[in-house]
């Protein structure tokens, strides 16, 4: 705890403003004098928030490019999460069959994030187990996607990023077990607590992940022929779905899923909606770069296109 402030909230607010601040630096660099863009700092900024082929448009120096790895390890991430929201969850249901509570390590980790003690395993509401649930079903399918839709370029992600991004999914999980739900408002029994925002929460979770993957197979089509075989790896504009109406529609269905989570909880976690917010600035940030690559590429590029947000960002 920091002077009242539980540390799982206090990380989430200062990542989302860090990405918020960089969104309106980057914003701010198109009317820096031209002398600053060959600088360091700047480089390294553009470097930093940059990605496959947002990266491609800059110029980088050779000791920047040391720090590259392939951007097609974003697999990495969705294993690892995988992995250890399953192991989470395991825990979980092995601590509630045998009633010998959670290992203390956990329990010790839990409490230093929260500032306070952890509910026990067979206190946690619907709502936690839920939100735990769907964020390994979303890992899970975006780690089939990457593996076998998605056609990626040669394009390459900072080391930083790709740390964060491995780290990411990890904080994330324990994030789940520290949402700021109590256990006795939502009943005593698992059943007892079904509510009617934890059915339109997993019916917006399912329409949002189909948008994504929809979305996803829509641009690696660009990429493949009729038999699935890899015919380019260029760059090409997409069409189709809702691709006529923002640049980056997998964007906004990610958001939508943190948004599907935070129903399912009832919208009552102060701690959730943090994470959204963060995930709105990370995603208008991606997003944005994404869109000005769009419309610096091809000249026919639809105006009236948002970045991911339709009809507003």
């Amino acid at each position: 705890m920091l002077g009242g402030l539980r540390v799982v909230d206090v990380t989430w607010f200062s990542l989302g403003f860090s990405f918020l601040l960089a969104f309106c630096l980057h914003r701010f660099s198109r009317y820096v004098p031209q002398k600053f863009e060959r600088s360091h700092t700047f480089q390294l900024f553009q470097d930093l928030i940059r990605y496959g082929k947002t990266k491609a448009q800059i110029k980088r120096s050779d000791l920047l490019r040391v720090f590259d790895v392939p951007k097609r390890w974003f697999w990495h991430f969705y294993a690892v999460s995988v992995v250890w929201n399953g192991f989470l969850l395991t825990l979980l249901l092995r601590a509630i069959m045998s009633e010998e509570g959670l290992p203390k390590w956990l329990v010790d980790t839990l409490s230093f994030l929260k500032g306070e003690q952890p509910s026990t395993a067979t206190d946690r509401p619907l709502s936690v187990w839920m939100v735990h649930i769907l964020l390994w079903v979303h890992c899970l399918r975006r780690l089939l996607e990457c593996l076998y839709v998605s056609v990626f370029s040669n394009g390459v992600i900072h080391i930083v990023q790709y740390a964060f991004g491995l780290s990411y999914y990890i904080f994330l999980g324990l994030t789940v077990l520290c949402v700021d739900i109590s256990p006795s408002d939502e009943g005593s029994s698992l059943l007892s607590q079904l509510q009617w925002y934890h059915v339109a929460g997993t019916g917006l979770f399912l329409w949002a992940s189909w948008l994504q993957h929809h979305s996803l197979a829509l641009l690696a089509s660009l990429r493949t022929g009729n038999t699935g075989a890899v015919k380019t790896l260029a760059h090409r504009m997409p069409h189709g779905c809702w691709f006529d109406l923002v640049s980056c529609p997998h964007y906004f269905a990610e958001l939508l899923i943190y948004v599907s989570m935070a129903a399912c909880l009832g919208g009552a976690s102060v701690t959730w909606w943090l994470v959204v917010l963060y995930v709105l600035f990370n995603q208008t940030l991606t997003a944005q770069l994404c869109h000005e690559f769009y419309r610096s590429k091809f000249e026919e590029y639809p105006p009236q296109r948002k970045a991911f947000i339709p009809f507003v960002l």
